[in-house]
C-alpha cells in the first residue's frame, strides 16, 4: 500500500529488563514475548511465554507490584498451560503455548487473546476469552475453511480492539496473523538468497484478517470464524527484507491505528558468509476505518539489538515487541519486548506531534 503521511518523529528510551527466568524449571529455556493488558481495576498485566526443557511453552501471567517507585511484576499464576490436542504433540521440536497478545474488546466486553498453539500440525493460531484477565476459556483455533483463505502454519496474531470495515465493507472484528512458508526454515545460507529472490507479497509478511461483527455479538464464540485475510504489510527494500510480522495490538491514535511490528534481516561477516538474521521494530499507521489502508511505516527501525542482552541469548539479535501499554505523557507508550528469546524488556515509546497536524501546519505556510 501507498503511505500517506511522510515522516512521524519517534523517541525510544529503553527501560530495562521487567522479566528474566526465575529459576523454575518452566523458565529455563526462556522468559520472553509477552501480552499485555489492564485488568478492569488497572492493574498492569504482563502474559510471559515461559519455555521449559525441550522447547515446552506455556503462557504465564505476572501483575504489576506497586513497591519503591519501580515498575516491578511478580508471578501470579498461569495463564494458559498446554492441554489440548492442538497445544501437545509427541515428536521432536517441542509444543505448547506460544507469543500470546492481549486485546480488551470493549463490544463483547471481554480480554481477547490471540496466541500461537504448537501442536501435531505445526504453529496455528488459537484464541481465548477472559472477562477479568485473570482465568481464560480457550475457544479453538481460528477457523480458516472460508473460501480463498490462507491455510496452514501461522503466527504473530493480534487483534484490534475496536470494529473497523473490512474491504469488502463488512463491519468486522480485525486480527493481525502471519501465514509461513516454511522456507525460511532451512539452512539459512541457501534460504536467505531464495527469500530475497522472491517477489516482496509472496515472503511472509503482515496480513489482517476480518470477523464479521454481528454473528460475534450475537455469540463471542464466534469470534473463530474468518471471512477475509489480505496482504497489508508486505517487506520493505531498506529493513526487514527477509519477512516481517505483527508485533502488538494496534492502539488508537490521531493518524489512525498505530502498533509496533517487526521485521527480519540476514546478517552476514566480512566474507559476506551469512551468520544469522537480525529482528528489529518499527511502527506501522492504518486507517481507522480501513485498516487494510497503511497511511506510515517506519522507514528505519525504531529499535534494534544494540544490548548485550539482546544480542546474546537463547537466539542472539532479537528484538520482539509483542505488549503495549499507554503511558501517563500524551502519546507515550510503554512497549514490552522478547530480548534475544531469553527474558523481556522495556522501552518508552514517544510519538512525536500529530502528523495531520504537522501536515496541516505544512498546508498553512504554504
Amino acid at each position: 500500500m501507498d503511505t500517506h503521511i511522510a515522516l512521524l518523529e519517534t523517541q525510544v528510551t529503553r527501560l530495562g529488563i521487567v522479566l528474566e527466568p526465575s529459576g523454575d524449571p518452566a523458565e529455563a529455556a526462556g522468559v520472553l514475548n509477552p501480552g499485555a493488558t489492564r485488568a478492569r481495576d488497572g492493574t498492569l498485566l504482563l502474559y510471559p511465554r515461559e519455555v521449559a526443557a525441550g522447547n515446552v511453552s506455556r503462557i504465564g501471567l505476572a501483575a504489576q507490584s506497586e513497591g519503591d517507585g519501580e515498575l516491578r511484576f511478580i508471578r501470579a499464576g498461569v495463564a494458559l498451560e498446554p492441554a489440548e490436542p492442538y497445544e501437545l504433540r509427541s515428536t521432536p521440536g517441542g509444543f505448547g503455548c506460544e507469543d500470546p497478545r492481549v486485546t480488551f474488546v470493549p463490544l463483547i466486553d471481554a480480554y481477547v487473546m490471540a496466541y500461537t498453539a504448537f501442536g501435531p500440525d505445526g504453529p496455528r493460531i488459537a484464541l481465548a476469552l477472559s472477562e477479568d484477565g485473570y482465568a481464560w476459556r480457550r475457544l479453538g483455533l481460528a477457523d480458516f475453511s472460508a473460501a480463498g483463505l490462507p491455510r496452514g502454519d501461522d503466527k504473530d496474531a493480534a487483534f484490534f480492539p475496536e470494529p473497523v470495515i473490512s474491504p469488502a465493507g463488512v463491519t468486522s472484528l480485525a486480527f493481525y496473523h502471519r501465514p509461513m512458508t516454511h522456507i525460511s526454515a532451512v539452512d539459512g545460507h541457501a534460504a536467505v538468497p531464495l527469500i530475497l529472490s522472491m517477489p516482496a507479497r509472496e515472503r511472509e509478511l503482515v496480513r489482517i484478517a476480518y470477523v464479521p461483527l454481528e454473528p460475534v455479538l450475537a455469540d463471542p464464540a464466534n469470534i473463530v470464524k474468518v471471512a477475509e485475510s489480505v496482504p497489508v504489510l508486505e517487506p520493505a527494500s531498506r529493513w526487514g527484507r527477509v519477512k516481517n510480522g505483527a508485533g502488538t495490538p494496534p492502539v488508537r491514535i490521531e493518524e489512525g491505528w498505530m502498533s509496533l511490528f517487526h521485521g527480519v534481516d540476514a546478517e552476514f561477516d566480512a566474507g559476506s558468509r551469512f551468520t544469522g538474521l537480525r529482528y528489529s521494530a518499527g511502527i506501522v499507521i492504518h486507517d481507522a476505518e480501513r485498516p487494510h489502508v497503511v497511511l506510515y511505516r517506519s522507514p528505519e527501525p525504531i529499535l534494534v539489538p544494540e544490548r548485550d542482552e539482546e544480542r546474546r541469548g537463547v537466539v542472539s539479535d532479537i528484538v520482539f515487541p509483542t505488549g503495549i501499554d499507554v503511558a501517563s505523557k500524551a502519546r507515550s507508550y510503554d512497549v514490552y519486548y522478547g530480548m534475544a528469546d531469553a527474558r523481556i524488556g522495556r522501552a518508552r515509546l514517544a510519538l512525536g506531534a500529530s502528523a495531520l497536524e504537522a501536515s496541516d501546519a505544512q498546508e498553512s505556510a504554504a
